[in-house]
């Protein structure tokens, strides 16, 4: 039986003489070489077989990797690389459904039973911070829509009991740009006026500082709407070296998720 075998190898080129020429062929210029030489043997029929299931084998392996395309598993520092192509999910945040409002809640706060207003029916807040916390309270007005209470700063002094109210009356000149007898004071940073789903929202972001410096202040941000006779009131707040620690990025989050249903 006449066959084809075919040789791969590493060497120097050489110059064929006039006796290879006939039954060896040069097929590459390079030191890797790919030879075939023509040969008559004789082999036995299981041979034959085991040599072509090999070659099957070979050519079926090599047209599937061929035919695959290897994704890369990108992933930026810090995070775990997408391997199998599945699509990333947030989980920093979880969803909350609550009556009448909806939100996202960080998924590393848990629930308080602390109650800090009237009306007062969600809180949760940081396992390692109680100061950042979300809250959502809900009370009954006579009011049609949020601009019944008149312009956004108009509206935050009604509600100026959010912020905390002082506790000391006395007659004190408190450094830090403190007014004469005062113990605190509230900086409103931003306030806007969206609207979202044909219903009006008041939003602030709301800088608190007491005399005594704890975590050198709180921001502070509320959102409030009215609707269906009642008037919703989120409000997320973290103290303020921790603001800039990474608990900017959940409170701000978690405030701008806030809706009405």
């Amino acid at each position: 039986m006449a066959s084809t075998a075919c040789f791969l190898h590493h060497h120097a080129l050489t110059t064929p003489t006039k006796s290879s020429v006939s039954s060896q062929r040069q097929v590459s210029s390079r030191p890797s070489l790919l030879v075939c030489r023509a040969q008559k043997q004789t082999v036995q029929e299981e041979d034959t077989n085991a040599f072509s299931r090999r070659l099957a084998l070979t050519v079926l392996i090599g047209a599937a990797a061929v035919g695959s395309k290897v994704a890369p598993a990108d992933a930026a520092y810090g995070e775990a690389a997408n391997v199998f192509g599945k699509p990333k999910t947030n989980t920093d945040f979880l969803p909350y459904d609550g009556d009448g409002f909806k939100l996202q809640i960080p998924s590393k706060w848990n629930p308080s039973k602390e109650r800090e207003f009237p009306g007062q029916v969600l809180r949760y807040e940081d396992n390692f911070d109680p100061n950042s916390n979300v809250q959502v309270i809900i009370n009954p007005t006579d009011k049609k829509t949020i601009t019944e209470y008149g312009t956004p700063e108009e509206f935050l002094a009604k509600v100026d009991y959010l912020l905390g109210k002082q506790a000391y009356f006395g007659k004190t000149d408190a450094e830090g740009g403190f007014d004469t007898n005062s113990v605190a004071t509230a900086n409103i940073l931003e306030s806007s006026s969206p609207v979202i789903n044909g219903t009006k929202y008041f939003a602030f972001s709301v800088l608190t500082r007491t005399a005594d410096g704890d975590e050198g202040g709180k921001h502070q941000l509320i959102t409030a709407a009215v609707k269906d006779g009642k008037l919703y009131i989120c409000k997320a707040q973290a103290g303020d070296k921790r603001w800039f620690k990474g608990a900017r990025k959940f409170v701000e989050s978690t405030a701008s998720s806030f809706s009405v249903a």
